[in-house]
């Protein structure tokens, strides 16, 4: 039972609310997804509601090469021959009591997704949430320069209306599912709603994409009407700007290319080919994550 997956921390009166959603893992490119959702509890001084037992849900031992294991087993660190942190995957709610807030931030698991999905809606029917909305991010031939694109799906025809007006593209895709498609299966059937939001971000940036953080979480706030100021984030997101443009000067090819990326973007073309732009990047020597 989900009942007992879950340990509670508190009993907060909810009314209306709401819920984000940000795992790691597939569609966390530049950490967007658990990014932006710890950005917007941390803002709001969000306070820990539940926690989901990680036991079980997760492969922790990958056979293949340390470079790949080390991608699923838990982190430690030592000090001076001393354990001083060991830890397992976490999946922790937080809320909102002012903003009628839910934050989750977890990662995605391996096995067991009827139980694990199970828990988040839970928690959803205990505190009355009305609509859940995913936040996620993929890399794509979007330049660093303009905003993210985000692309949507709903959980029902009618949302569709809600969200256009904050321009945002619905997805058409085929392929492998993910965790948040499951859970949009069963929004419906448990009393809810819920919209994925997946940004489209540089394909050529590596690590931590603090600029595209700052751009999904403003635009997140504004759907959830959400007052925070982002101002420190945007500092730093401009540092990182600064820095992506300093090695552009200096790789003309790659300039070339981010300005192709540019009018492409600018004049609404969304069939940009992907695998072009892998291939040159690879053989420039630049890993894509």
């Amino acid at each position: 039972m989900a009942s007992d997956r879950l340990t509670f921390h508190a009993a907060p009166n909810l009314h209306d609310t709401r819920m984000i959603l940000g795992f790691s893992g597939w569609m966390d490119g530049g950490d967007v997804s658990t990014g932006t959702v710890k950005c917007l509890a941390d803002k709001l001084h969000a306070k820990p509601l539940a926690e989901i037992d990680p036991e079980g849900f997760y492969l922790l031992n990958f056979p293949g090469s340390m470079e790949i294991s080390a991608l699923f087993r838990p982190h430690t660190k030592i000090e001076g021959g001393l354990i001083g942190e060991y830890r397992n995957p976490t999946n922790a709610f937080f809320y909102s009591e002012e903003n009628n807030l839910i934050a989750f931030v977890g990662r995605e698991p391996n096995f067991h997704w009827t139980r694990y999905a199970e828990c988040i809606f839970q928690v959803a029917s205990q505190f009355q949430v009305s609509r859940i909305y995913f936040i996620g991010s993929v890399a794509g031939a979007v330049p660093h320069t303009r905003e993210p694109r985000l692309s949507c799906s709903v959980s029902a025809e009618p949302l569709k209306e809600t969200m256009q007006q904050y321009g945002v593209r619905f997805s058409d895709y085929e392929g492998p599912a993910s965790l948040c498609t499951y859970l949009t299966v069963l929004a419906p059937k448990r009393g809810c709603e819920m919209v994925n939001l997946v940004a489209e971000i540089p394909a050529y940036v590596q690590g931590r994409n603090l600029r595209c953080i700052e751009s999904v979480t403003r635009r997140l706030a504004g759907i959830l009407g959400l007052r925070v100021d982002l101002d420190d984030l945007r500092a730093l997101s401009d540092r990182l700007e600064e820095k992506l443009n300093e090695a552009m000067e200096k790789r003309p090819e790659l300039a070339e290319r981010i300005h192709e990326l540019e009018a492409d973007y600018d004049n609404e073309v969304f069939d940009t080919q992907m695998d072009d732009l892998k291939d040159w990047l690879q053989q420039q020597g630049i890993r894509l994550d």
